[in-house]
């Protein structure tokens, strides 16, 4: 029952090649950095990552990225990324772009063993009836393309199946767990760091505060250990800043 990893070298150690990641973490909040800094040292390449953004330049999911590690990924925002950017219009990455709310629940879902559901998020635009560039060629030419969806009515609204999402791994950051993977996620951290760590078949955590069993209020916990097979004791995150304003 005891999950903890003395490394988050040891936790990423297995994850090979070519596999899928779900990843928590909203903007530079609740990102498991020390974990993605870990596979970046490990060497596996040709991910697929599941995220709602693909990092920034120089943090997170982006140190993978800068290093053409990841193949293909499946985010609902992809702005403030100029390296993303450049991949995504040349060719060298492919993107499906997917609507928030989705994206978590087709993590959630693929976690509760739910193998699709309907929604109305995208129903009307090219997220259903299909042609959004997944890929481009160098000459700006569409190399894939997503595919139209199904739809059906209920009560007279018109709604699109999704897939739900199951991961190879998952890697998330809370704020307290304890030695059986207990999770509470800190405010505005807990983003979308519970339905990642739900999707994975493997899923690594990284805790700002390790406690042991029985310290956590059952009430509190937002991740029960069920899901989350390793632990790692990572100490106090610095948050970075996005967007600075000052005032003049």
């Amino acid at each position: 029952m005891d999950k903890v990893k003395d490394t988050a070298a040891e936790a990423v150690a297995d994850i090979p090649d070519g596999a899928t990641i779900a990843v928590g973490g909203f903007g530079l909040v609740g990102v498991p950095g020390v974990l993605i800094r870990a596979v970046l040292d490990q060497g596996a390449t040709d991910l697929e990552t599941v995220s709602n953004n693909c990092g920034t330049d120089g943090f997170g999911l982006g140190l993978l990225l800068e290093k053409g590690r990841i193949r293909r990924t499946i985010s609902s925002y992809v702005g403030d990324n100029k390296e993303f950017a450049r991949q995504y219009l040349t060719g060298e990455l492919e993107v499906e772009l997917t609507p928030q709310g989705t994206l978590a629940e087709r993590m959630r879902a693929g976690g509760a063993g739910i193998p699709a559901f309907f929604t109305p998020a995208g129903v009307g635009t090219q997220v259903a009836e299909g042609g959004l560039p997944r890929r481009f060629v160098g000459d700006g030419g569409i190399a894939i393309a997503s595919p139209v969806k199904e739809t059906r009515e209920f009560d007279g609204i018109t709604y699109v199946m999704e897939l739900g999402i199951v991961a190879d791994f998952a890697l998330v950051h809370a704020w307290k767990g304890d030695r059986h993977g207990n999770l509470v996620y800190r405010r505005t951290a807990r983003n979308f760091n519970p339905p990642a760590a739900t999707s994975g078949r493997i899923t690594i955590a990284q805790v700002e505060h390790l406690v042991e069993p029985g310290e956590l209020d059952p009430d509190q916990i937002h991740t029960p250990g069920i899901h989350v097979q390793r632990v790692v004791h990572v100490g106090k995150v610095p948050v970075g800043i996005e967007k600075r304003t000052v005032r003049t």
